[in-house]
């Protein structure tokens, strides 16, 4: 009697080589098979079930217990289905162009639950997406659309963009020479400033980090493009090993805004400050303003890191002591000396 009043199940079923599902309502799992064999056409000797996302077999009672809707494979009697991972195997197996790939990778994104599977998903479209041969404006135009037209190749635009950013750096030095309310001191800071801008146009900006036509040394990536996290600046690695390819793709181009170039000791809470500080009581010339060129500008205190290993809490690093003025030359030294027993003398 029970089995009377037992509702039909709503489902979507599909067979193991075809992304097309249908719906069927059923009260149990023979009732499916019956229904889902004759509209896949399928025998129904030997026919069994399963769930797409892990392969796990459906039997009456795990029927009973599934959610509305739930996504099934029908397979003939000697099929057999191992979840998702099937799909990706099978897409992979195929003779399809790298666009279609891409195409049939999306439709099983979008379909997709679960969490693992996205994730493996997501990789799996990321690199079936990688165009980081391609160079220039012609051979890859999609990764150009939203970038100015003056550049013509990806290296030149990845320059630029790290020239953007160093140059943002500078743009805080200044700022805090025009807040400057002492004339001495904004005079000096003017000074300093102008320096370091003047060094900063010698470099180019340290564009070289993100261009990947740069040697080796100068370079943040490899030769192909790939940019590797360098952790906290706390941490010598990334625990979490955190890449990417901005010349891959226009997604990747995009997605690689979000990460950092991070000072170690911090450029507001730390180096400018001591930078001020410094020119309280001396002249510019007396500043190693190489030094601090180096904490602003240089990899010396910047690390690039993805925004996960970016930590926004106060570094409580400070600017060396020892380095932030000239260290006295040998003969000033001897003079300083000389003055000294003169005045003993007297």
């Amino acid at each position: 009697m029970f089995g009377l009043l037992r509702k039909n199940k709503p489902v979507k079923i599909r067979c193991c080589n075809e992304n097309r599902k249908f719906g069927v309502a059923a009260k149990d799992v023979k009732d499916l098979l019956k229904k889902g064999s004759k509209l896949l056409q399928l025998p129904l000797p030997g026919a069994h079930v399963c769930m797409y996302a892990d392969g796990t077999k459906v039997t009456e009672e795990f029927f009973l217990s599934l959610p509305d809707n739930t996504e099934l494979v029908l397979l003939s009697k000697d099929q057999t289905w191992s979840g998702v991972v099937c799909d990706i195997g099978q897409l992979l197996n195929t003779d399809r162009h790298a666009d279609g790939l891409i195409e049939a990778a999306k439709g099983l994104l979008s379909d997709e639950q679960s969490p693992k599977m996205r994730k493996i998903l997501t990789d799996l479209l990321q690199n079936l997406e990688d165009r980081s041969e391609l160079e220039s404006r012609e051979e890859d135009e999609d990764w150009f659309k939203g970038v100015d037209t003056r550049f013509k190749t990806k290296s030149a635009y990845m320059k630029f963009n790290c020239e953007n950013r160093i140059r943002g750096y500078m743009k805080e030095v200044e700022e805090a020479t025009k807040s400057m309310k002492k004339p001495k001191v904004r005079s000096e800071l003017l000074k300093a400033s102008s320096c370091l801008g003047e060094m900063l146009k010698t470099a180019r900006y340290n564009g070289c980090y993100f261009d990947r036509t740069e040697k080796e040394p100068h370079r943040l990536c490899t030769q192909e493009g790939w940019f590797t996290c360098q952790g906290p600046f706390d941490q010598e690695l990334c625990q979490s090993l955190h890449s990417i390819n901005p010349y891959g793709s226009r997604e990747s181009r995009i997605l690689f805004s979000t990460w950092n170039l991070d000072h170690r000791i911090e450029k507001k809470r730390s180096i400018i400050p001591a930078l001020v500080e410094s020119l309280q009581n001396h002249k510019s010339t007396d500043v190693n303003l190489n030094y601090f060129y180096r904490l602003l500008f240089t990899r010396e205190n910047l690390k690039l890191v993805h925004i996960v290993c970016h930590k926004k809490g106060a570094h409580n690093l400070l600017c060396d002591t020892k380095k932030i003025f000239k260290q006295a030359s040998n003969t000033d030294q001897g003079k300083q000396k000389v003055k000294g027993k003169k005045r003993r003398l007297v």
